[in-house]
């Protein structure tokens, strides 16, 4: 057991603790926007190789890291990794984003799916969140993180990346029982995914329900939230004390549904104010967030008002400063490195 002397600052925070400062990491903080990744992404153009390639994954992973150092250091990876590992394959294009060649629509095709087994069909992971361990020690917090049943399952029923969800929503409201297979079947592999990268060095997993902001509260409740609870209920019987961390974009009308999932903290996108999110979360849940990425095209003096505007609404205690979603393409590294040193300068 580690002494909160060697727990990085990150980790003490996802565990409710109080902090001289809010830790501080931005979700896609390793990609476009830097050029060193330009320069490697021109020299291995396929995503997948980047992301399955434990060398190439493990360079990009600490791009940020070595730039910027940040509390949190994420896996560079995708929310789709494990979908071949059970039956269903894809391509990812640089222009259209994933590529689904055989969609998942019919119950025979969710009954052929198999059981994830990540020690054969995701080697590289273990070797990535090993030495990303070694290599910045107890100085940031080594992030895992997965993808949601519901987020899975549109890509995997639409084929693509979608704007109407017309498909899966389809198949919600005029065969359901397909649907609750496949969301089934895929919170069982995502918690086996999730638990696996707690083995291999993860010390806090962040599950990404991307699309289920697209759901009304009450098709929430019925398609997304049961399956979150599922993840996590597997992870917390073998791994209680890993923390938990749950994203969905657009998530501003769902908040409270969200705290039923069962996580440890909520990742909150911008759409919201930080201090109404944590009134209506309650003081026990702890928060992630909430900046918008755009700000980062801003001033710095612009830049330092809203992270300083954040941290005070949030509060002393049980916040990791993010933003509300991904670093953007095209945004200023030296931005995103004022960013970073204006919270580490921060103190109560």
């Amino acid at each position: 057991m580690t002494t909160s002397r060697s727990t990085p600052l990150l980790l003490q925070a996802a565990q409710g603790k109080a902090v001289a400062r809010p830790p501080v990491w931005m979700m896609r903080q390793a990609g476009r926007y830097m050029k060193a990744y330009q320069d490697l992404s021109e020299k291995y153009p396929g995503f997948r190789e980047r992301s399955e390639n434990q060398d190439l994954a493990i360079e990009i992973s600490l791009q940020p890291w070595k730039a910027f150092q940040p509390d949190g250091v994420i896996m560079f990876s995708d929310i789709l990794t494990p979908l071949p590992g059970i039956g269903i394959d894809f391509e990812i294009s640089e222009s259209q984003g994933p590529l689904f060649e055989h969609t998942i629509r019919t119950a025979e095709q969710v009954n052929n799916l198999h059981d994830l087994d990540p020690e054969s069909s995701l080697p590289f992971i273990k070797t990535i969140l090993q030495s990303l361990r070694t290599e910045v020690g107890d100085k940031s917090t080594v992030l895992g993180f997965v993808g949601a049943p519901w987020t899975l399952a549109t890509y995997a029923i639409e084929g693509k990346t979608s704007k109407t969800y017309s498909i899966i929503k389809q198949m919600a409201f005029s065969d359901p029982t397909i649907l609750h297979q496949l969301l089934s079947k895929l919170a069982d592999a995502i918690a086996i995914y999730a638990r696996y990268q707690i083995d291999c060095g993860a010390q806090v997993i962040q599950l990404f329900d991307s699309w289920a902001g697209q759901l009304c509260p009450q098709d929430y409740e019925i398609f997304a939230l049961p399956y979150q609870q599922q993840v996590v209920r597997q992870v917390k019987e073998t791994h209680p004390d890993t923390p938990l961390i749950l994203y969905i974009n657009g998530s501003a009308g769902i908040l409270k549904q969200m705290s039923q999932s069962g996580v440890d903290i909520i990742s909150l996108d911008w759409t919201v104010d930080m201090a109404e999110a944590r009134q209506k979360l309650g003081k026990d849940v702890k928060v992630q967030g909430n900046i918008d990425p755009g700000v980062l095209f801003g001033s710095q003096e612009l830049i330092r008002d809203r992270i300083i505007n954040t941290i005070h609404k949030a509060g002393k205690t049980g916040h990791i400063l993010n933003l509300g979603h991904g670093v953007l393409v095209g945004t200023p590294e030296e931005n995103v490195g004022y960013f970073f040193d204006t919270v580490k300068q921060f103190s109560w």
